[in-house]
């Protein structure tokens, strides 16, 4: 099972026992942290998209730790006026572990909610293409 979540501005697509490094959520460390803005959710079979959310999905983490990522060195330079500058940013940074992804067997589809199968059709079979008639040409006699 597999789901597409939204945090931050970004688009994660995760499984259960799945780690990843977020954006800073506020949260303590070992507590447990729900996302409810699930954009899809897939169990192999079939995916259930939502427009934009899947209602009722949920998918469930815990914080594993609060943490700075790597230095990002910001330099500055105006040539020939001797000016340089160098400066360090770190972003702050959450890191979850995926518990538990809940969609589409506890939930009812809704109207708003589209199942899309994962088996493939013929596209040519659909479609009915006429072809245009030609003009008939005159003989000269």
């Amino acid at each position: 099972m597999f789901a597409v979540f939204q945090s931050g501005g970004k688009q994660y697509r995760v499984s259960p026992n799945d780690i990843l490094v977020l954006d800073k959520l506020d949260a303590q460390s070992g507590n447990n942290y729900d996302f409810s803005e699930i954009l899809i959710v897939g169990d192999g079979q079939s995916i259930t998209t939502g427009s934009p959310f899947v209602k009722g999905a949920l998918v469930k983490t815990t914080v594993i730790e609060q943490r700075k990522s790597e230095t990002t060195l910001v330099f500055k330079k105006k040539r020939r006026h001797n000016y340089r500058r160098l400066r360090g940013h770190r972003q702050d940074q959450t890191v979850v572990k995926v518990i538990e992804i809940l969609g589409t067997k506890k939930i009812k589809a809704s109207s708003s909610e589209k199942k899309v199968s994962s088996s493939k059709k013929d596209p040519k079979a659909k479609t009915n293409k006429t072809t245009p008639k030609s003009k008939e040409s005159s003989s000269k006699e």
